[in-house]
């Protein structure tokens, strides 16, 4: 009798390691929006700009090393991606005018691309089975939840420590550090069990001239909106528009004396509320239909912010907001990478991914350059938050006509 094939492995071990340290340092970058903007006293806009620069750039690069990877060699990938995301971060630290910090933040923006999902899931997902894979990808996804409840405490940890251009070195050398993982990350070369066997150039012509992939490709951009603009800009949403800690109550005595601090955890608890969420979204995924997941999973988000923007802001209801948006923060990664796999194979899944993943950053940088160009002009965040409610609502509907079905096989080009 066949053994099963095991869910946990080497590739899936190192590649949750690479992506935990990658997400904690991209998901700690909300952290740094007042203090570096009151040392030079810039306006909001102007770190808000780097970011947003930033989620573009990862955007753009997705699919650059997915194709890399496919082509080069996974671990090749990986550690250019490593040297890059460190050489952005050691420049950043030295950076003292707002156009410096934008245009170093493309490295950083790059570096995480070649360090995150575009290229770790890819390789997850080939060396998974059938029947692991939607969990496999849903536990390297959580990985990256997990890294995003460690980075931004850290972070704001550090900044009591050591100035923020400090903190920018260090973590350079905590992405170098992961490299030290590769040697696990050995997966077999593509096969035909393991997708269609036919060209990059087949499987890209068949999948743009596809009305499904273009319905994913839209809906992933307001995931990306809400994801980019939370992560950017609600710790200074929370610190400015959350109603006082009150002394003496549960969250004071645990430590949690400032809306600041508060910003800080609200973001760590979105991760950790996430890690259960997506590991769900695993679990679900290989029982139900992955385009109605995904819509339950947008229309949520949007009743969630809905009410959070409507009801009056307190310590409270940021922490429910938090669990709530937490338990749907990745949840799609999952299950849209695990659909792509699904109707088009996975040999060239990193690439297919990559270029719908574009459209989530395209959607971040829209989502975090907003925040602050609006937060300039009307003094909060309220207008730009109901825009993300809109798109949310968007993305729920447009999930709705896919086709989730395997593509048949063509002739190779």
């Amino acid at each position: 009798m066949e053994r099963p094939a095991p869910l946990v492995t080497p590739v899936l071990v190192a590649g949750c390691l690479v992506i935990m340290v990658s997400f904690a340092i991209r998901a700690s970058f909300g952290v740094f929006q007042i203090p570096i903007a009151e040392e030079f006293g810039w306006l909001r806009a102007e770190f808000s700009l780097a970011i947003a620069i930033q989620n573009l750039a990862w955007g753009i690069g997705q699919p650059i090393f997915a194709a890399f990877a496919e082509r080069l060699g996974d671990r090749r990938a990986i550690v250019l991606g490593a040297v890059v995301y460190a050489f952005g971060l050691v420049l950043s630290s030295a950076a003292t005018t707002p156009a410096a910090h934008q245009m170093l933040e493309v490295l950083v923006g790059f570096g995480i691309a070649g360090t995150g999902f575009g290229v770790i899931l890819a390789v997850v997902g080939r060396a998974a089975s059938d029947d692991n894979r939607s969990m496999a990808l849903a536990i390297a996804t959580a990985a990256g939840s997990a890294g995003q409840v460690l980075g931004a405490p850290l972070a704001e940890w550090m900044l009591g420590l050591m100035s923020w251009q400090s903190v920018f070195v260090v973590f350079a050398g905590a992405i170098l550090g992961i490299l030290a993982v590769l040697p696990l990350m050995r997966v077999p070369p593509p096969s035909a069990s393991t997708g269609p066997e036919e060209s990059m150039g087949t499987i890209l012509g068949r999948a743009v001239r596809d009305p499904s992939f273009s319905l994913i490709f839209i809906g992933f951009f307001s995931c990306g909106y809400q994801l980019g603009f939370v992560t950017a800009h609600f710790p200074a949403l929370v610190t400015e528009m959350c109603g006082p800690i009150l002394q003496g109550g549960v969250l004071h005595s645990i430590g949690i004396t400032t809306t600041s601090a508060l910003g800080a955890v609200a973001i760590s608890l979105i991760g950790l509320a996430n890690i259960a969420g997506t590991l769900a979204a695993g679990w679900a995924g290989r029982r139900y239909q992955k385009k109605y997941l995904l819509a339950a999973i947008y229309v949520g988000r949007t009743v969630a912010a809905a009410a959070f923007i409507a009801l009056p802001i307190t310590p409270g209801s940021v922490l429910l907001f938090s669990l709530v948006m937490g338990a749907l923060w990745l949840a799609t990664v999952p299950l849209t990478s695990g659909l792509i796999a699904h109707i088009y194979g996975v040999r060239y899944m990193g690439t297919l991914y990559g270029i719908v993943f574009f459209s989530h950053q395209f959607g971040s940088f829209l989502g975090v350059w907003l925040g602050g160009q609006m937060y300039d002009v009307t003094g909060d965040y309220t207008l730009v938050w109901w825009i993300g409610v809109g798109v949310g609502a968007l993305s729920a509907i447009v999930h709705l006509p896919v086709q989730e079905r395997r593509a048949p096989v063509m002739a190779a080009a």
